[in-house]
């Protein structure tokens, strides 16, 4: 099995802000993609173990639906929209939270960066831009499926 994120030596880990829907859901789903997915759902269910539980999660807070746009550390910007695996289209920008840029995205806040180990095993850093959410603020059109 892969490594926990909180188990690595980063230089430092954000604070992590998520609602608590938010953190039962994506905790639950991180549990049933154990088995496919050992890797990416350890880091899913170590960051959801870290996050700070808040009622109302701030408009600047990545959150599942939300539209966001960061910085690679190749110096790029790019636009992705955080969803839930059965609604992932890379081609579309749609990318799955049961990915290790959808686990590091989660719960950052506008001007928050993270290290995160990508599939290829290097580290990478991102800084987050700029959050849109949804208006409804939930995003999940009530799909939790992989």
């Amino acid at each position: 099995m892969g490594e926990p994120m909180k188990d690595r030596h980063y230089p430092e880990m954000p604070e992590i802000v998520v609602s608590q829907a938010d953190q039962q859901r994506l905790t639950v789903l991180a549990m049933d993609a154990l088995n496919r997915s050992p890797d990416v759902a350890e880091e899913l269910i170590a960051e959801m173990e870290r996050a700070r539980v808040v009622p109302d999660v701030p408009s600047s807070v990545v959150r599942m639906g939300s539209v966001v746009t960061y910085t690679a550390d190749d110096g790029r910007e790019r636009r992705v929209q955080l969803v839930f695996p059965g609604q992932a289209d890379i081609g579309a920008g749609k990318i799955s939270i049961l990915t290790p840029i959808g686990t590091a995205l989660i719960g950052l806040s506008e001007g928050q960066s993270i290290a995160w180990a990508a599939r290829d095993g290097k580290e990478r850093r991102l800084t987050v831009v700029k959050v849109e959410n949804p208006p409804d603020g939930d995003g999940s059109d009530g799909v939790q499926g992989a």
